[in-house]
């Protein structure tokens, strides 16, 4: 049910070079042993320290942003699923509702795209013309619209997301880095290049622990509390900062079991430790393909 009475506010101010970027969960709703609702939620999220959340698809955002406001936290991300299958509804038309209770808090909408077999360069045009008409429909919003690449779906590698996001060519859509699907479908493990051609359209990447490589099927490996498994994320945030990205962080949580207290505690305590900053590096630093 809708929450009326919500007071839009200004978008956040892009973060000076000094400053540790955003940090956010999401995907914390799905196997949480505790089931909190949406207020709790946010009380957690800040005693923990997080700067806000995630929202997965277009239920209950008002009640999200109400829960969010009430502790002065912020909705960074809306999850959304896009098909490009011709004769398919493309999205769900909740969408334009939704962009209206999120104008000027400077949201971002994740966009899963589906309808096609992975990488299909045919759906290229078709795609292009679905994100132009979400685009058009946020033009007043202030949000951005991020490719996001998933593992098995039409959109599956960061490389179709940059594709597809110069080929619409507008300043608010852009893709973003996920690292778990990127260890699934990447045959490699030199994340500089794909990043180094993101360029600007890199608007946000999501981290976790995880092995560097797992060949059985799967997320229990290459999603863990951050910290655990042997592949360097410092690493990886270390070169995003040579390379001048300054978005937010999310942090993947999907299929972490058990009080999602206890993960979202071992992450933060990571992260703190970590210390990242946005922006360019000092002169002299270099950064090291994986």
């Amino acid at each position: 049910m809708a929450i009326s009475g919500l007071v839009p506010v200004r978008a956040a101010a892009a973060p000076k070079p000094s400053e540790v970027p955003a940090f956010f969960p999401f995907c914390i709703d799905w196997h949480d042993a505790k089931k909190r609702d949406f207020v709790q939620q946010a009380q957690m999220l800040k005693e923990l320290g997080y700067d806000g959340v995630g929202h997965i698809w277009l239920d209950k955002v008002a009640e999200r942003i109400q829960s969010l406001d009430a502790v002065g936290l912020k909705l960074f991300q809306i999850t959304i699923l896009v098909d490009i299958a011709p004769g398919k509804q493309a999205y769900d038309p909740r969408l334009k509702e939704v962009l209206g209770q999120v104008k000027g808090r400077g949201v971002q909408f994740a966009l899963l795209m589906n309808g096609m077999k992975p990488s299909d360069p045919a759906g290229d045009e078709r795609a292009a013309s679905i994100i132009r008409e979400i685009s058009d429909l946020g033009k007043d919003s202030g949000a951005q619209f991020l490719l996001y690449p998933h593992t098995d779906f039409w959109m599956e590698r960061i490389e179709d997301c940059i594709r597809v996001a110069d080929n619409v060519n507008r300043p608010d859509v852009g893709v973003m880095f996920n690292l778990c699907h990127w260890l699934r479908v990447s045959k490699d493990r030199d994340y500089v290049k794909p990043l180094k051609q993101a360029g600007p359209r890199l608007m946000a990447i999501s981290i976790n622990g995880a092995e560097e490589w797992d060949t059985k099927p799967g997320w229990d490996k290459y999603i863990q509390p951050l910290g655990r498994g042997d592949f360097d994320v410092a690493k990886l945030l270390k070169t995003l900062r040579q390379l001048g990205f300054n978005g937010p962080i999310g942090l993947q949580c999907y299929g972490i079991r058990g009080d999602t207290r206890d993960h979202l505690q071992e992450s933060m305590g990571v992260w703190r430790k970590l210390k990242p900053t946005s922006g360019p590096a000092k002169a002299g630093s270099s950064a090291g393909a994986r």
